[in-house]
């Protein structure tokens, strides 16, 4: 964890779960010509976040594929348990409580916990905590009724 460059965003989920939260922070992401890494912990589902890429709308998919398959290199959006930056992306996603991993080969790292676990926020404010120390910007956000707030 010794990137300056790196941004880690903490996102604390209180009125939607991950699986609705973050395919929109996927297209922003791709939006801004990134690739993505979704890091899913031992408590997610990556076959839920799988499916859910697929199907969040009617009328559009994300584009995505899993660590283990083959052509994994060249997707934008890649779910994994792993700890390899296998497509080379610039966003790297923590979901389920996932650990980190070196943050120098990203732009950006989000961090998305639910705010009605305590063990959730417990291990957040640990990451949190690290974070800091280790001198890299941080970005707390709160889900409000209506979108997120950025939090001081």
């Amino acid at each position: 964890m010794t990137s300056p460059g790196c941004e880690v965003w903490f996102y604390h989920l209180e009125r939607s779960p991950v699986e609705l939260v973050l395919p929109d922070l996927l297209e922003k992401t791709l939006g801004k010509g990134w690739r993505a890494l979704v890091k899913v912990g031992p408590a997610g589902e990556i076959e839920a976040l799988d499916r859910r890429l697929w199907e969040y709308r009617d009328d559009s998919f994300l584009a995505h594929g899993l660590a283990h398959e083959p052509g994994a290199d060249r997707q934008p959006i890649l779910l994994t348990t792993g700890s390899e930056n296998l497509n080379q992306a610039q966003a790297l996603f923590l979901v389920g409580g996932a650990a980190p991993i070196d943050l120098e080969a990203f732009i950006r790292c989000v961090v998305l916990f639910d705010g009605s676990d305590e063990v959730a926020l417990k291990e957040a404010r640990g990451l949190w905590r690290e974070i800091k120390a280790a001198g890299l910007t941080a970005a707390y956000y709160k889900q409000m009724e209506r979108g997120w707030e950025k939090q001081q």
